[in-house]
């Protein structure tokens, strides 16, 4: 059991190593700059509990998120290594499992010092906050995977993803404005209040709605992101 168990630590610290590079320990350290700049930012205005979720830690988070999504299957593409994972035994899913456990692990090293800092530095926040934010990482991370596989370059997959990333700002007024089928949504937003949604019963309904859609959407990218990197030929057609 214990030797099954250090196996896969170094598995992810291999795959941590290859999508991050020798120095990937460093990467949960790195979102902390962006607490600075938010308290120069936002000085005159103040921090709020809600601010916590998408301000101070889903922001920085998803950045990272992007960053090492688009590294999982198109590094490989980049780097002239994707034919060696289709000599993997068990199979090339395999060892995008494993790099993506490698980022979930990482994305979940680098929110506990941004909520540490941003619990003792700005505002305390519901603990459900820090779901929240890794919901939105999570998300992003999927989603800069599959356009970097889809277009077969990191920097094409790059653009689109931060073009979905732009609109949601626009279209959420940057969290000002709450909307349910963002992977931003934030129940504890005083801007639910000041909108007219007061009644808790259906805030936690739209939750729930939130969480459980985007956990599917979620879902469904990997799938069709492993069905397009599962295409040997085309993916290894120069």
């Amino acid at each position: 059991m214990m030797g099954a168990l250090s196996g896969q630590l170094e598995a992810f610290r291999l795959a941590g190593m290859t999508i991050a590079g020798h120095r990937y320990w460093l990467l949960p350290i790195l979102p902390l700059g962006w607490l600075p700049i938010s308290a120069w930012i936002g000085s005159s205005a103040g921090f709020e509990p809600a601010s916590a979720q998408g301000a101070l830690i889903g922001l920085p988070l998803t950045f990272l998120a992007i960053f090492l999504g688009l590294r999982v299957i198109a590094g490989e593409i980049d780097g002239r290594s994707l034919e060696i994972a289709y000599t993997v035994p068990g199979g090339c899913e395999r060892v995008w499992w494993t790099k993506l456990g490698a980022g979930l692990l990482l994305l979940v090293a680098a929110e506990i010092p941004l909520a540490v800092a941003t619990w003792i530095f700005f505002t305390p926040f519901p603990f459900d906050a820090l779901y929240g934010a890794l919901q939105a990482a999570l998300f992003y991370m999927v989603l800069a995977m599959g356009m970097a596989t889809l277009f077969r370059s990191e920097t094409a997959g790059a653009m689109p993803t931060a073009a979905i990333l732009g609109f949601n700002g626009i279209v959420t007024q940057f969290g000002d404005n709450q909307v349910r089928v963002s992977p931003f949504w934030n129940p504890h937003s005083p801007d639910l209040i000041a909108g007219g949604v007061s009644d808790p019963s259906e805030i936690l309904a739209w939750t729930v709605q939130n969480r459980i859609g985007f956990a599917l959407l979620i879902a469904a990218i990997l799938a069709l992101a492993f069905m397009r990197a599962g295409r040997r030929e085309r993916m290894l057609d120069q």
